[in-house]
């Protein structure tokens, strides 16, 4: 009986995973208050089922088309004496400091296992950037199986116990 539980817990983590407006916390809450589903066969699907569509987003980014060749392209120059290249320069320089960021295993591994138990910064986000850093896919994949699975077992736990 547990099977098809965790089966359909994984399809709703991977459509929670891609489709912002899927919550898996209120299908792991919902499945802990009405006591239909076992709570932690039910937890345990959705964390693997986000994981796979984080993953997949990941790898997406990574693997998208073109994206070795836009890799070695300067930049086009912005004109810093307006408002608009000022703003376009800032953003340049933050998203080479997040990147570079994500790529060092000592600032990619906690912000993505931070993101993926707590949920700030959005692990959303993360999944994108991380696509796009050098940060290894095996390290992304661990790092959000070990903080959704913690996440959602400890949600399951808490109102299992109510």
């Amino acid at each position: 009986m547990w099977v098809w539980q965790l089966v359909v817990a994984v399809g709703f983590g991977i459509g929670s995973a891609v489709v912002p407006f899927v919550n898996a916390e209120a299908y792991v809450l919902g499945v802990g208050v009405t006591g239909a589903l076992n709570p932690i066969v039910a937890a345990s699907g959705i964390a693997v089922g986000q994981t796979i569509g984080k993953v997949a987003m990941f790898l997406a980014v990574r693997y998208r088309p073109g994206y070795a060749a836009r890799k070695t392209k300067e930049p086009k120059p912005v004109d810093l004496d307006t408002r608009w290249g000022r703003f376009v320069q800032r953003n340049r320089d933050l998203s080479k400091r997040l990147l570079d960021a994500m790529s060092d295993s000592r600032w990619g591994i906690p912000v993505t296992l931070l993101s993926a138990f707590v949920g700030v910064p959005p692990l959303y986000g993360v999944a994108l950037i991380g696509g796009a850093s050098r940060m290894k896919t095996v390290v992304f994949t661990l790092s959000v199986l070990v903080g959704r699975s913690a996440r959602f077992i400890l949600l399951a736990l808490g109102i299992s116990a109510i």
